[in-house]
């Protein structure tokens, strides 16, 4: 029987778009590109999830694949300020959150964050005065789809896994949750569908 719904962060209860602060700064399309790929795909990004880099060393990293000085300060630039540009609430994610809160579900965050979502996640993610607990990946030094991550949820909030129901847009991080015995599903970005799928999976409306 499930009684907790552990949701994750981005392109789930919160849209990310990684170029969305270049855009704020710069105009030419390769500049853009050439600094979100700098700054966002980077190798740097995922050891900032994951907890192992201090931020100041993650952009020296970052930088130091830049040619000009002019895009040296924009990769700065967009790195210290993408928390303002790059995500906004999902449409009807809050209510949904709501919803099943008063249905008596326990809510639950899982995400593969970096530790600036410490300073902002309360402002970002819909419903948040709904959740019950909040797990991100950088503090905990493990991320999606690690077992670690899952087995942490589980003994910090004191969850069994057969009681959850896990939501992620990443099939790769839902098959590691159902490795660990918590039932997944995984979002396209169709909330109509998921909240079907819900109510069929939980057998009640909500």
């Amino acid at each position: 029987m499930i009684k907790n719904i552990v949701f994750d962060m981005g392109k789930v209860l919160v849209d990310y778009v990684p170029e969305g602060v270049c855009r704020q700064y710069m105009k030419d399309e390769g500049m853009i590109r050439k600094i979100c790929t700098a700054v966002f795909i980077s190798p740097e990004w995922m050891l900032l999830d994951l907890g192992v880099i201090p931020e100041d060393e993650a952009l020296a990293r970052m930088v130091s694949r830049l040619d000009t000085h002019e895009e040296k300060e924009m990769a700065a630039l967009c790195f210290w300020h993408w928390h303002e540009y790059n995500m906004w609430p999902m449409e009807g994610m809050g209510q949904l959150v709501e919803r099943l809160k008063k249905a008596g579900y326990g809510i639950y965050l899982c995400s593969n964050a970096s530790v600036r979502l410490l300073e902002c996640y309360q402002k970002l993610i819909p419903g948040i005065q709904y959740f019950d607990g909040v797990l991100f990946s950088a503090p905990e030094k493990c991320m999606k789809p690690q077992k670690e991550i899952y087995e942490r949820l589980f003994s910090r909030f004191d969850l069994k896994p057969e009681e959850c129901l896990f939501i992620d847009d990443q099939p790769l991080n839902i098959q590691g949750s159902q490795a660990c015995g918590m039932k997944g599903y995984v979002y396209d970005g169709n909330r109509e569908k998921l909240e079907a799928y819900l109510q069929e999976t939980l057998g009640r409306k909500f």
